[in-house]
């Protein structure tokens, strides 16, 4: 029997007076005894949407969800998280954080101490046990959520992201510390379904990573991996898969074909990315030593930044033409080479011709204002529009990063103060 199973689960949200907005749609998913499974996927995918349905902490709306053959109706006892933000009581001290879990339960005084003392030593906690989470560095507090979680003896741990708020050195200890307590069974844990934005951290935990499609949030595709733990980060094999993963990741999927005379929806969506960055990636590739075309793994961490913050810059780069992105490699385009050795006017016109080509929620921006008789407009009919498909907050996320791209191109400007765009005036005139 499965520990996990979910079987055409869906879930919406309604964001105040605005329609719902579907975050899960038809999602299958299973988690197997003895088995780790990375959970990755861009913003809006309903990663921590999933993981909080399997802890019972959110009902799904559609499909069954069920927790060793039963429905999941509320918070489980054989399921624990642990949480990006570490989630401590400040007031408490490291031993009454980690305790709440057993005294939840019921558990006697006496016992507890005894459980949470061994929990202590088990996880490298000795002699904190009176510290308050202040005193603590990051990768502490972190020991203590994963202490809280796993002191109540869990079948199942979720870890929503628990390692991206460390430094890298800390997470990497930490993750293999708990692979250690995994593969040694000094845990009683049976299966470990983890949510992260690192495709290298999930390539060296999981047996198996699912990767969820964006709104809604679909299996997109599934990797099995069968290399024994610990495994090395620079083995051929290893190296070879965080590649395949990337390229998954920044695959744009293909447009959803027309149904009779209807035809699809257009997609008003964009990378979240700020000109600076897409740019700063550029040169970075341009220059030495790649030359105009790199590994994604190896550029990112060049780049000295997280897959959260790149993949992103990558996918706009492919959006505007730039950069090929296939198979876990980028390339500059022709275009890409010229832009990377223009000087700035000539970078900006450029910017400005490839947005209008192949960026819908800009040229939908630009052709609206030209009908305007003093050129200008306000935002809300845009953020209409985005609202038929996006929550509210990401409609205006997606606004402001058309109005940042198209600034920069200089087809049209905005009012902060009255929240209206305008066209851009001819420097001429």
């Amino acid at each position: 029997m499965n520990l996990i199973e979910l079987k055409d689960v869906a879930k919406s949200f309604r964001s105040g007076d605005g329609p719902p907005r579907t975050i899960l749609d038809g999602v299958d998913f299973t988690l197997a005894d003895g088995e780790i499974v990375a959970l990755l996927g861009k913003s809006g995918s309903g990663k921590s949407t999933l993981l909080r349905i399997v802890a019972g902490l959110v009902p799904a709306d559609a499909g069954r969800a069920a927790y060793r053959g039963r429905a999941i109706a509320g918070p489980l006892s054989g399921v624990a998280m642990v949480f990006q933000s570490f989630a401590l009581f400040p007031w408490l001290t490291v031993r009454q954080n980690v305790e709440l879990g057993l005294e939840a339960q019921g558990m006697a005084p006496a016992a507890r101490r005894e459980r949470t003392g061994a929990m202590l030593d088990l996880i490298g906690l000795s002699g904190f046990g009176s510290a308050l989470p202040r005193e603590l560095s990051g990768g502490m507090r972190q020991r203590v959520g994963i202490a809280r979680a796993l002191v109540t003896n869990p079948d199942v741990l979720l870890m929503d992201e628990a390692f991206s708020a460390l430094d890298v050195l800390t997470g990497e200890t930490l993750r293999g510390d708990i692979l250690d307590l995994w593969e040694s069974k000094r845990i009683p844990t049976r299966g470990m379904l983890v949510v992260s934005h690192n495709i290298e951290e999930a390539v060296m935990m999981a047996d198996r990573i699912v990767i969820l499609s964006s709104d809604p949030g679909r299996v997109r595709h599934e990797i099995r991996i069968d290399l024994p733990r610990p495994r090395d980060a620079d083995a051929p094999e290893v190296r070879a898969l965080v590649d395949e993963v990337y390229g998954l990741m920044t695959a744009r999927p293909s447009a959803t074909p027309a149904s009779g005379a209807r035809a699809a929806k257009v997609d008003w969506r964009l990378p979240d990315a700020g000109v600076g960055r897409i740019e700063s990636v550029l040169d970075l590739l341009a220059g030495a030593p790649f030359h105009g075309r790199a590994d994604l793994p190896q550029l990112s961490e060049d780049a000295e930044l997280a897959d959260e913050e790149l993949l992103p810059a990558y996918e706009a780069l492919a959006l505007l033409g730039l950069a090929h992105v296939e198979g876990g490699d980028i390339a500059l385009t022709t275009l890409g080479r010229r832009y990377a050795g223009a000087d700035q006017g000539l970078r900006q016109e450029l910017f400005g011709r490839q947005l209008l080509k192949h960026v819908p929620l800009a040229a939908r921006i630009q052709s609206r204002l030209e009908t305007e008789p003093d050129g200008s407009l306000p935002e809300e009919p845009f953020l209409e529009l985005l609202a038929d498909t996006l929550e509210a907050e990401q409609a205006k996320r997606m606004l402001e990063v058309a109005i940042e791209w198209g600034r920069y191109a200089e087809l049209y400007e905005y009012d902060y103060h009255t929240g209206r765009l305008k066209l851009a005036s001819d420097p001429e005139e």
